[in-house]
């Protein structure tokens, strides 16, 4: 499998260092490569965020790789930009796998997820993720990309995201994995998802919750080696 090529995917607000202790863990079985998308890890944007832009950035990667096609996992957000791209590009993309990742754009669930991006509010209750953020996008300003985040967000919830007919178009073999302790995502909705994915299977993975920092990484690299394989 070492010849085999694996993407690794964050997610909203993140960068590709959170993925680097899960890359070098599968680093023996594959050739992995990791990415920022704009906007994110301190690299540049001067567009909106959007699912369809950060496809083009992983397209991109690929090219500036000179990979014809890649496995691919996805973790949170980057789960949907995988499917996103599979959609556009079916050809770039082997098999998925995701991990925390949110389908149920409704209004209520943008809008519950938008209340939790207010910069100001994370600085007075929670300054070590707002000194986390910094860390992770400088130079950039991580205000700026909750920002961006947060209009991505209403953007799906106004008819940009993927869905049941689209997901139904994507015949790749994918993975919908999903914390049993996600309070972000939940299980329905992630069930929804694999049952719509012609060759989409649930995995639901016992004592996880959703921030990628909180996974145990020996587990989420077997499932996703063992999915591969």
């Amino acid at each position: 499998m070492k010849h085999t090529n694996l993407l690794l995917l964050h997610g909203a607000l993140g960068s590709e260092v959170q993925l680097k202790p899960l890359q070098e863990l599968l680093s023996k079985d594959f050739n992995v490569h990791t990415l920022n998308f704009e906007g994110h890890g301190g690299r540049a944007s001067n567009y909106e965020f959007t699912m369809e832009r950060f496809a083009d950035n992983v397209t991109e990667k690929l090219q500036t790789l000179q990979l014809e096609r890649t496995h691919i996992f996805g973790y949170s957000m980057g789960g949907y930009v995988a499917l996103t791209l599979a959609k556009k590009h079916p050809e770039l993309v082997d098999i998925i796998v995701t991990l925390g990742t949110k389908f149920n754009w409704t209004i209520e669930a943008a809008q519950q997820e938008v209340r939790m991006l207010n910069p100001e509010k994370i600085e007075e209750k929670v300054p070590a993720f707002a000194k986390r953020l910094h860390e992770l996008h400088q130079p950039n300003d991580w205000k700026e990309v909750m920002k961006k985040t947060a209009e991505m967000m209403l953007a799906l919830a106004s008819g940009k995201r993927l869905t049941n007919q689209d997901l139904q178009q994507i015949n790749h073999k994918t993975l919908i994995g999903i914390g049993a302790l996600d309070t972000m995502v939940s299980v329905e909705e992630s069930e929804n998802a694999a049952t719509q994915l012609p060759n989409g299977t649930l995995q639901i993975i016992d004592d996880v919750k959703h921030p990628i920092e909180k996974v145990d990484i020996q587990v989420l690299a077997t499932i996703i080696k063992d999915f591969i394989a």
